[in-house]
């Protein structure tokens, strides 16, 4: 091949390249008046499951993408100590519970012997009337009766200390049985695992992060609108969601979200000329239903277009009505 062919097959591709450029910058999808498009990317809400307190990790049966229930079991940590601390405290309990039935009747038997001394000093005061007793014997007597007095006073604040010893060691059950429940960390809602931070065997602190949720049911797309879009929106107004990866159908969506300060549009929505433009932080959220019923599609980062009409009143253009893909081929 000669210099000439080379030269003429570089033109030829340069020709070709410059057609297609042409074509893909003036063969877009028309957009109606009142229709705006923009680019977005999916974002699911994100619950990091992290441990109450510290411990070593000895069970943790979900991996990486597995679709989970709410309640389902995430981790369970080492709660040996705990449960031998909720004994050593039942036992306490036991014996306050002891300690409140000895009180108790001794309290009855205080009782029994105060009514008998004071009947023995009120016989002592009708023979000390008759001179048949002395004075000394009415004191003594008097003495005794104030003495069963005190007893029964000392035996009933024994009760109320053993009911409070028995009230603390039931709050301590309490407690450590709230905590022994924590050391099995659980799914707060439906949703798919997205990171296994550690291992089966880790030491994790208090507050250390054993996995990371996706909640499928709460689904958004963010965008970025221009003030002229943005102020006409209002929280409610429908929206839909075409996402790259399936093109071929349509989410519906409402506007949940729509920022009250302007900033830069992030880097990674488009080109440098966009990102100067001031623009407002503008959530799609889809409707919790679908997104429930879906879960198996949903992925946080997939990117796409968003779309809200500037004029609520005009209907949307048939290409955007709601289509979504049938539900015997959403598995996971």
């Amino acid at each position: 091949m000669n210099h000439k062919t080379i030269t003429g097959v570089s033109l030829l591709a340069l020709s070709c390249a410059a057609g297609l450029a042409y074509w893909v910058n003036t063969h877009h999808d028309p957009i109606p008046a009142g229709l705006i498009r923009t680019n977005g990317r999916l974002e699911v809400e994100r619950i990091e499951i992290a441990a109450k307190y510290p411990g070593r990790i000895i069970e943790l049966p979900v991996n990486e993408g597995d679709l989970v229930k709410a309640g389902t079991l995430i981790a369970r940590q080492d709660s040996t100590e705990l449960v031998a601390q909720r004994a050593a405290v039942e036992a306490g309990r036991q014996r306050a519970s002891q300690a409140m039935l000895r009180a108790g009747a001794e309290t009855e038997v205080r009782k029994v012997q105060a009514r008998i001394a004071q009947l023995e000093l009120d016989h002592t005061h009708r023979l000390r009337q008759e001179e048949l007793v002395s004075g000394a014997e009415v004191e003594r007597r008097q003495a005794q009766r104030d003495g069963e007095k005190a007893g029964v006073m000392v035996a009933t604040a024994a009760i109320g200390e053993a009911t409070a010893a028995r009230s603390e060691a039931q709050a301590q059950m309490t407690r450590l049985d709230v905590a022994i429940a924590d050391m099995s960390l659980r799914a707060p809602v439906n949703g798919r695992i997205e990171y296994r931070v550690v291992e089966p065997g880790s030491v994790i602190p208090s507050g250390g992060r054993v996995a990371t949720l996706l909640d499928t049911s709460n689904v958004h797309m963010t965008v970025f609108l221009p003030t002229s879009i943005a102020g006409r929106l209002q929280v409610g107004d429908e929206a839909r969601v075409v996402l790259d990866a399936a093109p071929q159908y349509t989410i519906p969506a409402q506007v949940s979200f729509v920022a009250a300060e302007a900033q830069f549009t992030p880097k990674y929505v488009e080109t440098a000329s966009e990102r100067d433009k001031l623009v407002y932080r503008v959530k799609l959220k889809v409707p919790t239903d679908i997104a429930n019923r879906y879960a198996a599609y949903v992925k946080a980062g997939l990117t796409g277009y968003g779309y809200v009409r500037a004029d609520t009143n005009k209907p949307w253009p048939a290409a955007l009505a709601v289509k979504l893909p049938a539900l015997d081929t959403a598995k996971p």
